[in-house]
């Protein structure tokens, strides 16, 4: 069974940084996508916005709106995915979840990824 498990959410002020973590087990696939999600207050129906995702051939990508703010590395010796994010900012408030799909490929939407983590709070106070 893959269990995604993040940590580190919380709040922070308006320019602050943060790094979230989430240990990945059970997961044995050669092929993998594994990055993060976030989910704004009051966004519609299922919509997550895709923070960024790294794969198995080394590749980073990231979403338009954190571009330039956020890094995602994966410590495969520890299991575990990282994003670190600075200057943030209050539209960065929202849950962010640790996802992962055994295929590569571009960010693509929420809905392509098969596991899911429990998700992390982050509030960003202006």
């Amino acid at each position: 069974e893959v269990r995604l498990v993040e940590s580190g959410g919380g709040s922070v002020q308006s320019g602050g940084s943060l790094r979230l973590s989430c240990v990945v087990s059970g997961y044995t696939a050669k092929s993998y996508s594994m990055g993060w999600f976030r989910r704004a207050p009051g966004a519609p129906g299922n919509e997550r916005e895709g923070v960024g995702v790294v794969d198995s051939d080394g590749l980073t990508t990231y979403g338009d709106s954190v571009k330039g703010r956020a890094t995602i590395s994966l410590d495969i010796t520890r299991n575990t995915l990282y994003l670190e994010m600075n200057s943030l900012r209050v539209e960065d408030t929202g849950m962010y979840y640790c996802v992962a799909r055994p295929w590569i490929g571009p960010l693509g939407a929420w809905y392509e990824y098969n596991y899911w983590g429990q998700g992390t709070q982050v509030t960003v106070s202006s």
